[in-house]
């Protein structure tokens, strides 16, 4: 097992990383709590594969848990979906000093980290995540949150888990289709600030997606880690310093909006193509050398994932993708802050190019 902290003071957190994880879970949980009583939320996909096993490990540990099984899909992460949680999590008697489980991906994650943050003004939560995405990106940094019709988690809020457990071993029932969505997210750490772990994605991404678990165990140990170390520098935001994890995720929470947060495209996917989009817009301004945006595509391509508009699924304008784009979490005095590249490594934030831009970009992409 490796352990790695999310260095936040008073509430920072541990992260444990070890195939198996989950037939000890309770070990591990039952030091967080102040009576021998969880509550587990998950979906039904991940409830049919992981939530017995679970169930024995606090057993073992003299846990007791109840459990709320949701659809599985983007469905859930909703009015509708929170509502019903929030009013089952009350009808359980939960109190602010208890621990609620999120056993899924991110939808269950931020879904069940938002509901612990105004349920009874907030009460904690461990983080158990199942797929590849989740367990890279979304169960670390305390961003909870819903969709509405207007964006991707335009409703949420900053609540930091009490702890995150993963286990690797839950990939091997992960669909290969999700897998190279949670891929995506991996290659994100190399293209933020390290050109050496793209170089390494280059080198393994296939034998990674292939289940070679010395692979995976890598990935996911060095991309928590690159997020432990944003996130204790700028948790909420506030220096630009953690947008950068959001490189490709405004023109990909675009391509999500057009296609109604469906099975159409995955997030990871949309990112994927995002990220081509945010180096090939970079390249078209002059910023970076368009070989390496050649490098980003082909590398995403070669593997099966979205790397254009046409690969997404996309047929619409300019103008509609860069109307998605305006309702971003971002933007702040009418201008949306842009995640670009001076090339492999270099990202950076900038207010320079308006929307009028990016939808001219768009249309000749």
């Amino acid at each position: 097992m490796e352990s790695l902290t999310v260095d936040l003071g008073a509430r920072s957190y541990p992260i444990l990383i070890g195939d198996g994880l989950l037939h000890d879970i309770g070990r591990h949980v039952a030091p967080l709590l102040n009576r021998p009583r969880t509550m587990i939320i998950t979906d039904a996909n991940v409830a049919e594969s992981y939530l017995a096993r679970v169930g024995v490990a606090l057993g073992a540990e003299n846990i007791s848990f109840s459990s709320f099984v949701l659809p599985a899909g983007e469905a859930s992460k909703s009015w509708d979906g929170l509502a019903r949680l929030t009013q089952w999590l009350i009808s359980e008697g939960i109190e602010r000093s208890d621990h609620v489980i999120a056993l899924g991906g991110g939808v269950i994650g931020d879904l069940v980290g938002f509901a612990c943050s105004i349920v009874k003004r907030g009460c904690s939560f461990i983080q158990v995540p199942t797929t590849l995405l989740a367990q890279v990106d979304s169960s670390v940094g305390g961003k909870t949150a819903i969709n509405v019709a207007a964006g991707k988690n335009l409703i949420g809020a900053f609540h930091q888990p009490a702890l995150v457990v993963i286990d690797p071993s839950t990939l091997a029932t992960l669909p290969p289709r999700e897998l190279g969505a949670g891929y995506a997210e991996v290659v994100k750490y190399g293209l933020i600030d390290d050109a050496d772990f793209f170089a390494w994605c280059e080198a393994h991404g296939a034998a990674l997606l292939k289940g070679d678990g010395d692979a995976r165990h890598t990935a996911i140990a060095h991309s928590v880690a690159a997020k432990a170390r944003i996130v204790a520098a700028d948790e909420r935001e506030t220096k630009d310093v953690r947008a950068l994890l959001n490189l490709g995720h405004s023109f990909g929470h675009a391509l999500e909006a057009e296609t109604g947060y469906s099975e159409r495209l995955l997030h990871g996917e949309a990112v994927a193509a995002g990220m081509v989009l945010a180096h090939e817009f970079s390249a078209a301004k002059g910023l970076c050398p368009p070989e390496d945006a050649e490098r980003v595509r082909d590398h995403l391509s070669s593997l099966g994932l979205p790397h254009s508009l046409a690969s997404a699924g996309i047929d619409a304008s300019g103008a509609a993708l860069a109307a998605h784009m305006a309702h971003d979490k971002k933007v702040r005095g009418g201008k949306l802050p842009l995640i670009l590249t001076r090339g492999i490594g270099l990202s950076f934030v900038t207010e320079d190019y308006g929307l009028d831009a990016v939808a001219e970009f768009l249309d000749r992409a």
